[in-house]
């Protein structure tokens, strides 16, 4: 039997997508597929579901886990960030809900040799497609102080990033830096901490190296802006996040968009002619119950925002 990724905020995904008949909902990240089998189990028999994941691992899990839906379920293994084009090959002119499930799955984070987590010793890749050719040891090799220390700064909020970059350089000296047990001794040994740390030191760093490896800002933002013209009236867009960074630019995309008129406030009559293109339908973040948590702890993190499409 597979053992698969628990979905995170189910009941309120199923809830704010509100996936009705005849509806097309797109599952950005679908992962083992846990969303989009709740979504197709919860919605009337012509509903289907488009499934996009760099995983192809994943992606493999989801066709085995979703084949009894049959064509309700359209596979697919590419970006998020790609949805244009992936709707503009199939012919398909708008969509009627957007999930997002942001950063790395449970399985991932559980697959040593994938490389993304600190507690697991595998190679330092974090690459979540495969194809792709650079991993979080190639950017250790070959980026410059300057651009390591923005990233483990930016990427992953870290106030000691030039401590951090200043060990990495002195353990490089040694040899290159192919592990993830290797990196995360450096980094335990850099933060040399009086009292315990309330975070693993590993995790900031590791979160920056995951985010630069895969582009997940870029490729975030640029669904963000294209979610505007796929999306038909009254569909909703709703994104879970489990950082701070991800959650910023997201409620950020939704503010904007709903604000529209970006005029001086004593302009008398708009002149800049931008309209509201979205709604608020969550006016605050929504996040798991202490009962999910309890079931689930890696739940603990999760933020989702919700906006409905609309055309004025």
């Amino acid at each position: 039997m597979v053992d698969y990724h628990i979905p995170v905020l189910r009941e309120e995904v199923l809830h704010y997508l509100n996936a009705g008949d005849k509806h097309l909902i797109v599952d950005g990240t679908i992962g083992d597929g846990g969303h989009a089998e709740a979504i197709l189990q919860n919605s009337g028999p012509q509903c289907r579901v488009l499934g996009i994941d760099r995983d192809a691992e994943a992606l493999a899990r989801a066709r085995k886990r979703l084949a009894p839906f049959g064509e309700r379920i359209i596979l697919v293994h590419g970006n998020y960030s790609e949805i244009q084009s992936i709707l503009a090959q199939r012919n398909i002119q708008g969509i009627d809900g957007w999930l997002l499930d942001l950063g790395v799955s449970s399985r991932q984070l559980d697959t040593p040799e994938r490389g993304f987590s600190f507690m697991h010793d595998g190679p330092l890749d974090m690459r979540m497609d495969r194809e792709d050719t650079t991993t979080a040891a190639d950017l250790l090799e070959t980026l410059s102080d300057k651009e390591l220390e923005d990233i483990i700064k930016h990427y992953g909020e870290e106030r000691h990033y030039k401590k951090i970059v200043r060990y990495i350089r002195k353990a490089q000296g040694k040899g290159p830096l192919s592990t993830t047990a290797s990196l995360a001794r450096i980094l335990s040994s850099a933060a040399k901490q009086p009292r315990p740390a309330r975070i693993h030191p590993s995790t900031r760093t590791f979160q920056a190296l995951r985010i630069a490896v895969n582009r997940e800002l870029d490729h975030l933002q640029t669904a963000l802006s294209d979610s505007l013209n796929i999306l038909n009236a009254a569909a909703r867009l709703v994104v879970i996040s489990f950082h701070s960074l991800e959650d910023r630019i997201v409620k950020r995309f939704i503010h904007d968009e709903e604000k529209g008129c970006i005029c001086p406030p004593k302009t008398p009559v708009c002149i800049c002619g931008k309209k509201s293109r979205l709604k608020k339908v969550t006016r605050r973040v929504v996040t798991p119950s202490a009962e999910e948590v309890r079931l689930n702890p890696r739940a603990s993190s999760s933020k989702l925002r919700v906006a409905e499409r609309i055309y004025v």
